[in-house]
């Protein structure tokens, strides 16, 4: 998160494991060091800026984390912020499988009925 939130991409490979595997929350997968330090790159010169990146909660066990935040960016010139959870397993102090989930729709009060159901 620092190194993210740093803006930083060979201190975000550094954090990750040679043979990693990283799942973002919107999809992309990167294999490999390499990989992650490049997409990193990659999301910065397009101009992606990270301006925050808050835990809510974070728990380890072993090898295994799991954490809530809220994440707040600038993508395609445009700010925004978003609640995510992450799983991760990290072996020799570097982060060997990670997985992010990401609130899709506004948080709100239920009262009794949906606003929404299931899409997917």
């Amino acid at each position: 998160m620092e190194a993210w939130l740093a803006n930083d991409p060979s201190r975000i490979a550094e954090a990750v494991a040679e043979d990693c595997t990283i799942i973002e929350c919107y999809g992309p997968v990167y294999r490999g060091r390499s990989r992650v330090r490049e997409c990193a790159e990659q999301w910065r010169a397009s101009g992606g800026i990270v301006h925050g990146w808050s835990l809510t909660d974070h728990i380890v066990v072993g090898d295994r984390e799991a954490a809530q935040w809220t994440f707040e960016c600038t993508w395609d010139g445009i700010r925004s912020s978003f609640d995510g959870a992450t799983m991760a397993r990290s072996t020799n102090g570097l982060i060997l499988e990670l997985r992010e989930y990401c609130t899709t729709e506004p948080l709100y009060e239920c009262t009794g009925a949906s606003r929404t159901a299931c899409r997917r």
